[in-house]
C-alpha cells in the first residue's frame, strides 16, 4: 500500500494508506451506516462526486461480483474505510474490491479513524475534500480544493444517465437459482427517466409486473405525453440520481409538463425531489444527509414503521403539505419521506424501497405503482 493525503475544507489534514486507484480526486465527503452491501453502495450512481466513509469498520472481506453492480461502473470519487481486506471469502465473489476500484478509477483510503470522520461530518456537516497519492503538501492540496468546483456546481446527471433508450429485461434476484428472474410479457408499460437509476429499482419494477423502458434524462415530456395518449405507455417513473436537484432547470421544465397531465407517476429519491420542485416547492440541503440501510420510517396514518435504505443529501420542504398528503416520515429527524399528491395519481418516496443493500420492508411500494399504471 502507498500513502494518501487528505485535506478537508475545514482545514483538517490527514495521512492514511491507499488501495484501489492512484492519483488526485476532489469530492464531497459523506458517511454511510450500512452493515453490508458495500459493492452496491459504491456502484450506486447517486454517489457520483462523493467520497463514501463507511462506518462499518471491515470492508472488502466478501469481495465483489458482477451481479451486485448497481450500474455499469462506480461513479463515486472514493471510499474511506477503517480496515480494508484484500483477501476475501464468499462463494459468490469473483474478484477483490481493490481490483474493482482500479478498473473504475476510484480512490480507496484505509487505515484511518472513520469514527473521527463520521463525528466530524455529523457535527460540521458534509463538506468538500481532496485526496491524493501524489501530493503531500497541505498548502498545495488546499489551493487545489479551493480552485475546484463544488458538488452543487456540477451536473453529474449528464455523466450517469443512459445515452440510449433500452428495455430492461431482469426481475428480482432469485436466491434458489442464483440469478435474476427474467422479465415476462406485460400489458402495462412504464418509461423510466434515468437520472442515475439503480439496476435493482428496474428489477423491482419488472417484478411488479411492468414492462420497463429506460430513457435518458434529456427526455422530452411532449413525446411521453403523446405516447401515453396513444396508449403506448401507462405511466412514468422518475429515478434516483446524484447532485443538487435545484440545478436541473431543464429537467424541471419537462417534469412540470408531466405533472400537469393525468399520467400516473412514481418517483424515488432525486425523482421525489424533482416532483416537489416541479410543483413549486424547492428542496433544501440536509446538514449531513441520510445514508444507510437502517433508517426507521413511519406511516402517519397506519403507524406502521418500516426500516429503510437511504441515500440523499437533499429533502422536500414541509410546505409540500399544501398540495400533498404525507405518507412516510423519517423517525430520526422527522423529515418528510413520502407524499401522495392531492387529486392526482402521483406519489413518491425519499427512501429506497428496492433496498440494495438493506431491508425489504418497503418493496410493496412497487406493487402500489403497478396498480395505478394504465
Amino acid at each position: 500500500m502507498q500513502k494518501v493525503w487528505i485535506y478537508l475544507e475545514n482545514d483538517v489534514f490527514l495521512e492514511a494508506n491507499s488501495f484501489g486507484a492512484t492519483g488526485t480526486s476532489v469530492g464531497e465527503i459523506v458517511f454511510n451506516t450500512s452493515l453490508t452491501g458495500y459493492q452496491e453502495i459504491i456502484s450506486d450512481p447517486s454517489y457520483a462526486g462523493q467520497f463514501i466513509t463507511f462506518t462499518m469498520p471491515e470492508i472488502g472481506n466478501v469481495g465483489v461480483n458482477q451481479n451486485d453492480m448497481e450500474s455499469n461502473t462506480c461513479h463515486c470519487k472514493g471510499v474511506i474505510v477503517r480496515n480494508y481486506h484484500h483477501e476475501y471469502s464468499n462463494y459468490r465473489a469473483q474478484a477483490d474490491l481493490d481490483s474493482l476500484l482500479k478498473e473504475n478509477n476510484v480512490l480507496g483510503i484505509c487505515d484511518i479513524d472513520t469514527r473521527y470522520l463520521t463525528k466530524m461530518i455529523r457535527d460540521e456537516g458534509a463538506m468538500m475534500m481532496i485526496a491524493s497519492t501524489e501530493i503531500h503538501d497541505k498548502d498545495e492540496l488546499r489551493k487545489l480544493l479551493q480552485q475546484s468546483p463544488r458538488i452543487e456546481d456540477i451536473n453529474y446527471i449528464e455523466e450517469v444517465t443512459t445515452k440510449e433508450p433500452y428495455i430492461h429485461k431482469n426481475g428480482a434476484w432469485n436466491h434458489q437459482k442464483l440469478a435474476y428472474n427474467k422479465a415476462v410479457m406485460s400489458d402495462k408499460k412504464v418509461v423510466v427517466i434515468d437520472f442515475g437509476v439503480k439496476r435493482n429499482i428496474l428489477n423491482e419494477l419488472v417484478e411488479a409486473g411492468l414492462e420497463v423502458e429506460v430513457i435518458p434524462a434529456s427526455f422530452k415530456a411532449d413525446d411521453l405525453i403523446a405516447r401515453f395518449e396513444a396508449g403506448e405507455i401507462g405511466g412514468v417513473f422518475l429515478s434516483n440520481g446524484p447532485g443538487d436537484p435545484l440545478t436541473l432547470t431543464k429537467e424541471k421544465e419537462q417534469v412540470q409538463k408531466l405533472v400537469n397531465t393525468n399520467i400516473p407517476i412514481f418517483a424515488i429519491c432525486l425523482g421525489h425531489q424533482m416532483l416537489s420542485i416541479a410543483h413549486g416547492h424547492d428542496t433544501y440541503k440536509l446538514k449531513f444527509g441520510q445514508h444507510g440501510g437502517n433508517h426507521p420510517v413511519a406511516n402517519p396514518e397506519t403507524k406502521i414503521v418500516e426500516i429503510t435504505a437511504q441515500n440523499h443529501n437533499y429533502n422536500v420542504p414541509d410546505s409540500i403539505t399544501e398540495i400533498a398528503d404525507i405518507t412516510h416520515m423519517n423517525l430520526f429527524d422527522n423529515t418528510i419521506e413520502g407524499v401522495k399528491y392531492k387529486n392526482k395519481e402521483i406519489f413518491s418516496v425519499q427512501h429506497h424501497p428496492e433496498a440494495s443493500p438493506g431491508p425489504h420492508e418497503s418493496k410493496y411500494i412497487f406493487a402500489e405503482f403497478a396498480k395505478i399504471v394504465k
